[in-house]
């Protein structure tokens, strides 16, 4: 199963909604089963510097899926993840990833925003995750 362009562009939209909510800007990218871009939106004068970091939290999300942050706390000095961000041409092992799961529970992408603190950023990503 895949994610559908509609479907994420409805994630996107969601996300939006609560980075307005939360009065930030936010990077948000949507990614399929494959870990392939399908839709991105860079609010009105978000980071550039994050629009790189939303990409990769949703590929990481996709390539483990397992929420980014939770990565993060397996990745720390002497875990069992730990140096795994160095792997896949570089993955972000901080909140702001979210696997997406369809009606039936299974993976058909993920979504990866960037643009405020890892908690908004993590918000954000849960209240798009939600959308579907």
């Amino acid at each position: 199963m895949n994610i559908t362009l509609e479907q994420a562009e409805k994630i996107i939209s969601v996300a939006k909604a609560k980075s307005i909510e939360l009065d930030t800007k936010m990077n948000i990218a949507v990614v399929d089963a494959g870990a392939n871009l399908v839709a991105f939106g860079r609010m009105d004068g978000a980071w550039l510097g994050s629009l790189d970091i939303s990409i990769k939290k949703a590929k990481t999300a996709r390539y483990f899926d397992m929420n980014t942050g939770v990565i993060g706390e397996l990745s720390q000095p002497g875990g069992p993840l730990f140096n795994i961000e160095h792997s896949n041409d570089g993955l972000i092992t901080f909140p702001g990833g979210v696997p997406l799961k369809n009606t039936s529970g299974e993976i058909i992408g993920a979504i990866g925003v960037s643009g405020s603190s890892v908690e908004n950023d993590h918000a954000v990503a849960e209240a798009g995750a939600s959308a579907i």
